[in-house]
């Protein structure tokens, strides 16, 4: 089959809650994909950073395979022998207490909505039902009901009413608009360290150490979304270290598995994770060995394979020679690590038609809010591969 007749059953059978670029890949490695008809791509979207390890790590697939031949699933009902070194391992490499393991990015943020306000009742004394948690503007924290209805994008929202009470929304990068929102109520503050969805959105220097500070002062639960920003995509393991802070709760999943099977973590204290008692929470698949024996090995070679020194030394790197490109499209470029965002001027006419014109070349990218071009390969990219990209992205940004 062709790309046409490919697309063609998607547009027939498929829901349109997406609008892809037009191309069909068939095959990956590394940086590298492969459409359909032969045709090759670097990658520099990475699954939305689940694959920092690089499509199809070979450490990774040799492991997926070895376990689904072994043992992929017995619920949470019985024990498995890949689940407590998984929790000694991600624990001991993130300096956490305690771990509870889920499926998806959504997951662990609805997860983690549960554990601080059961923290609140229990532990705070805020009066039940009367919890507050405290997000920003711009955020993106998945897709589930009570997750868009505390978010700003009105697309996110559109149709889905009535939502979940209990969330306040402040601007993103406002240390004083945060303290300000805070009431004795206030169990949380939920926030990406750098906005991703939101157009790779970096705060102020000495944000996040002075929300640790407040949070502290006022006992509020800091909770850090790391699902897109973790795991060496900014040059650090958690882009929280950039400020030297621990949050309470950090949020993984992504590249936890390498983009090979769903799992996503709940990283922390043990304050916090410590009021769930045995069916207070719960999920079929969080937790199996087949998710628990991939994520180990994709940890261990985000760390022996020094993909997140490649992130730190090649994303400046990165983002220079993109500064350097003389183009009137172009407003700024910002970013940190290998997650970096080039935002247009209005007049450009959108992010779209440039990710289009990419695609043509030979390189995969994504627009985000209409008018940044997201640029994040795989933490395995050589500088030999991002200068290739780099002559292809002037020649585009220099098109009228």
């Amino acid at each position: 089959m062709r790309t046409e007749e490919f697309i063609h059953l998607e547009e027939e059978f498929g829901a349109k809650n997406y609008k892809p670029l037009d191309v069909v890949l068939t095959r990956g490695q590394g940086v590298w994909v492969w459409d359909v008809e032969g045709n090759r791509y670097l990658d520099c979207l990475s699954s939305y950073s689940a694959v920092n390890q690089g499509h199809c790590h070979p450490r990774i697939v040799a492991a997926m395979i070895e376990q689904a031949q072994r043992l992929t699933l017995v619920s949470r009902a019985f024990r498995n022998d890949q689940l407590g070194p998984f929790y000694q391992e991600i624990c001991e490499l993130t300096n956490s207490h305690m771990v509870l393991p889920m499926n998806s990015g959504a997951e662990a943020v609805e997860s983690c909505i549960k554990a601080v306000r059961k923290w609140g009742y229990q532990v705070k004394g805020v009066p039940e039902g009367q919890a507050e948690i405290i997000v920003c503007e711009n955020n993106f924290h998945g897709r589930t009901i009570t997750i868009v209805g505390f978010s700003t994008e009105e697309q996110y929202r559109d149709g889905y009413a009535p939502f979940t009470p209990g969330f306040k929304v402040v601007p993103f990068g406002d240390v004083e608009a945060f303290e300000r929102a805070i009431t004795p109520n206030t169990v949380a503050f939920l926030v990406e360290p750098i906005q991703g969805e939101g157009g790779i959105i970096v705060p102020p220097e000495g944000y996040l150490r002075r929300v640790r500070e407040i949070c502290d002062e006022q006992r509020v639960v800091f909770i850090t979304d790391e699902i897109q920003t973790g795991l060496g995509r900014t040059g650090k393991l958690l882009a929280e270290e950039h400020e030297g802070v621990v949050a309470d709760l950090t949020l993984v999943g992504k590249a936890l598995s390498g983009g090979l099977y769903p799992i996503s973590a709940v990283l922390s204290n043990k304050e916090v994770l410590g009021v769930f008692q045995p069916g207070d929470h719960g999920s079929t698949y969080g937790g199996n060995p087949l998710a628990c024996a991939v994520a180990r090995v994709a940890l261990q070679v985000l760390i022996e394979e020094k993909m997140i020194e490649n992130a730190a030394a090649l994303g400046p790197y990165f983002m220079r020679q993109l500064a350097a490109i003389k183009s009137p499209h172009v407003k700024e470029v910002r970013g940190k690590g290998l997650l970096i965002g080039v935002e247009l001027h209005q007049e450009a006419g959108g992010a779209r038609r440039f990710c289009q014109s990419l695609k043509a070349k030979g390189l995969l990218c994504k627009e985000t809010h209409d008018n940044v071009i997201r640029f994040a390969p795989p933490l395995v990219v050589t500088q030999e591969e991002i200068d290739w990209a780099v002559e292809r992205i002037a020649d585009t940004l220099m098109e009228p």
